[in-house]
């Protein structure tokens, strides 16, 4: 297993995974996602406030995770106000259970660190949880969002 950033040219690869992602997550039509979903991978990797890993055996891609970032006015817990926010953790169903996604994780966090970041944010599958959970990341039961659309 080898692990490495994504570059611009495995912005399909990231949208290939995208789409498998989103239909597992039980997503209607997540066809008319994907050129949205490439447009913001080429668009924030290129001004460098998104990243994305691969985990790669035996030149197939098997997981990826990405982070962007995003900045708030600072506050208590967070004095630079940066923060990393945790999207597209994806593997494979016959990689999963292996430690994969807990090594992308690890590289996102230090990635978070690298970016000045004060903390790592994560909107968490049920079963993403017990890994986000067990890495070391404590919910928050006051999250809420209210949808625009």
């Amino acid at each position: 297993m080898t692990f490495r950033r994504a570059c611009p040219e495995d912005i399909p690869v990231l949208v290939s995974l995208r789409k498998v992602q989103l239909q597992e997550e039980g997503t209607e039509n997540p066809e008319v996602l994907l050129p949205a979903a490439e447009a913001y991978y080429r668009r924030y990797m290129a001004d460098g406030t998104f990243a994305a890993w691969l985990a790669e055996k035996d030149g197939e891609v098997v997981a990826t995770g990405g982070m962007a970032l995003a900045e708030k006015p600072p506050y208590g817990g967070n004095p630079s106000g940066k923060i990393g926010l945790l999207c597209g953790m994806y593997t494979r169903p016959g990689h999963r259970r292996q430690g994969i996604a807990r090594e992308i994780l690890a590289y996102v966090v230090e990635e978070a660190r690298q970016w000045g970041c004060g903390a790592v944010h994560i909107t968490a599958s049920d079963v993403g949880a017990l890994l986000y959970r067990d890495f070391g990341f404590l919910p928050n039961g006051n999250f809420m969002w209210y949808p625009l659309n």
